[in-house]
């Protein structure tokens, strides 16, 4: 099948695969890759009231960046935020732009988190790091100007699979609660052989070769693909999870997983929404200034962090 993109998604994903690593075959090294990618300029995100670095401490300690809202009055929400890269690459500078989106267009303060990378770090380094930033942004939300009841984790691809996998250790461990999970093009199954694997294993960003290059750099052993905290799809039971939006994209290798998860939430009884970004391709939002759609995506994401934290404020006043 022959795909027509629109002329400016197909410039724009045209440049940023010329500047992505080529994982597992011309960079096999981790730092080299990381190096590579850093050279990548992001379009700036919206200006804020003010941003901070700060550590969570702890052994490890968790570098974080906290970003404030420009409008709005606290108590504002609180919004968790880990970024996408297949748990090997990117950090708080690749994602500054989508911090700042989500803080300007919900009026949250954003929590980005420098989690633990592999392979220095493998799993389960970066599900530990995920669990005890959102278990300090709730202790610490009050002093922070945020509202502990209102309290949101986000994240995209890699991210999104940290943010699903918090979830359910925060469901099973009675805590910390969150209010909303929002789901960005999440990679949600290891094992996946569902069509989009199939369909956009290349020529769209992301690639079926990074996939298996990025498994091998985070698990310690091919049998950990199976977890439920590795292949959150996978989990055994979905209730009583928090609501949720996932977000994928048509030309994305993991789009089939994402929607496969939103259903089987909604099927578990869980509020979800699943949007589909038509034309566009993994890690859009990374350019959504640029991209045909993806502004829509964008307001979509921030108008369900609103409604779903407004319904939270709610029912704590209740």
């Amino acid at each position: 099948m022959t795909v027509v993109l629109h002329p400016q998604t197909e410039a724009v994903l045209q440049l940023m695969m010329a500047a992505y690593p080529d994982l597992g075959v011309g960079v096999t090294d981790a730092v080299a890759a990381r190096r590579a990618l850093s050279r990548t300029k992001q379009p700036p995100g919206p200006e804020l009231s003010r941003v901070q670095d700060r550590v969570i401490p702890g052994a490890p300690g968790i570098p974080v960046r906290i970003y404030w809202p420009a409008s709005g009055s606290a108590p504002h929400p609180v919004i968790v935020y880990f970024h996408g890269g297949g748990f090997v690459l990117c950090g708080l500078d690749s994602h500054d732009a989508i911090c700042r989106m989500l803080a300007a267009g919900v009026s949250a303060i954003v929590i980005a988190v420098d989690y633990r990378l592999a392979p220095e770090h493998k799993y389960p380094a970066a599900v530990e790091d995920a669990y005890r930033a959102v278990a300090w942004a709730h202790a610490n939300a009050a002093e922070l100007g945020g509202d502990p009841e209102r309290l949101v984790v986000a994240g995209d691809s890699a991210g999104g699979n940290l943010a699903t996998v918090t979830c359910l250790r925060a469901r099973d461990n009675d805590g910390p609660p969150i209010a909303f999970q929002l789901l960005l093009y999440p990679w949600l199954d290891f094992l996946s052989e569902l069509p989009s694997r199939r369909d956009n294993a290349e020529g769209y960003y992301l690639t079926a070769n990074h996939l298996r290059w990025f498994e091998q750099q985070y698990l310690n052993e091919p049998s950990e693909a199976a977890l439920p905290h590795v292949s959150p799809l996978r989990a055994p039971d979905l209730a009583k999870l928090p609501p949720a939006l996932v977000i994928t994209a048509e030309y994305d290798p993991l789009r089939d997983e994402g929607e496969a998860y939103g259903l089987r939430l909604s099927e578990a009884g869980v509020p979800t929404r699943t949007y589909r970004a038509d034309g566009l391709f993994h890690s859009f939002l990374a350019m959504m200034d640029f991209l045909p759609g993806a502004q829509e995506a964008a307001e979509i994401a921030c108008a369900a962090v609103r409604s779903a934290v407004s319904v939270a404020a709610l029912s704590s006043d209740a």
